[in-house]
């Protein structure tokens, strides 16, 4: 089965999950480190879409400035548009497997897309 994780080497629930993927049998990994290749907007429209989560659920609120630019209640494609451009205000893991997408908070999710 083919696994991506969106992750950030910095967060210690984005370790774990990948540590979780990287222990399961079959796992064909990728592994993107989410600060240095952003995802497109449509990427992040995509990922939400198939998680049943809408941007603003994905939005990092702490160690941002979301709040104050306001994203928690901007509309979708705004948020998109800025966690693109500044992809801190993604929040941490998005595992995509061939069984659905997952923000993996806490890390145990990932367990129901394997």
């Amino acid at each position: 089965m083919k696994a991506t994780i969106w992750h950030n080497p910095n967060c210690g629930t984005s370790r774990k999950t990948l540590a979780i993927l990287e222990e399961a049998p079959g796992i064909e990994l990728t592994v993107v480190e989410y600060l240095k290749t952003p995802p497109s907007a449509e990427t992040l429209a995509r990922l939400y879409r198939d998680a049943g989560l809408t941007p603003q659920q994905g939005l990092r609120l702490r160690g941002t400035d979301a709040e104050e630019r306001g994203l928690p209640e901007a509309d979708n494609s705004t948020v998109l548009a800025a966690m693109a451009a500044d992809p801190i205000l993604i929040e941490r893991p998005l595992v995509e497997t061939d069984k659905g997408v997952r923000l993996c908070r806490p890390q145990e999710k990932v367990r129901e897309i394997l």
